[in-house]
């Protein structure tokens, strides 16, 4: 006998669309896209690698904190509850997915093993697809 999850699992999250300001970190950068875009968490994830390929795990840590707040924000604002499926396939949610994934590089980086690992789970528990495109 098979037991199947009778229970009604959360929807998938969905942000909105981010065309224009995806356009102006292409074009002119995460600080200038930050300027007029604050909340865009793709620009914050940006200035987070770019940090950790220079070696400032700090300032990485600090870049993907605000990325992964400002996603917070924007979910829950999109109807997120605390868990449930938030996309990779859909390009707006990228931006949140890697500020939590350099979230959990810069945590290690700095010595936050036990956030580094939640950070991963986290990712991980979002869409398992995320996590394999990232790592």
């Amino acid at each position: 006998m098979v037991a199947h999850n009778l229970m009604a699992q959360p929807p998938e999250t969905l942000l909105p669309d981010d065309s224009e300001a995806r356009a102006m970190l292409d074009e002119s950068g995460p600080e200038e896209t930050i300027r007029q875009y604050p909340t865009f968490c793709a620009a914050w994830a940006r200035l987070a690698k770019e940090a950790l390929e220079r070696g400032d795990d700090v300032a990485a840590y600090a870049y993907a904190r605000t990325g992964y707040h400002r996603g917070l924000d924007q979910l829950r604002g999109n109807g997120w509850k605390g868990h449930g499926p938030i996309p990779w396939s859909h390009k707006p949610n990228r931006g949140f997915l890697k500020s939590l994934y350099r979230l959990s590089q810069a945590a290690a980086a700095i010595g936050e093993s036990k956030e580094a690992a939640r950070c991963a789970q986290f990712l991980r528990d979002s869409d398992p697809a995320a996590a394999d495109a990232l790592s």
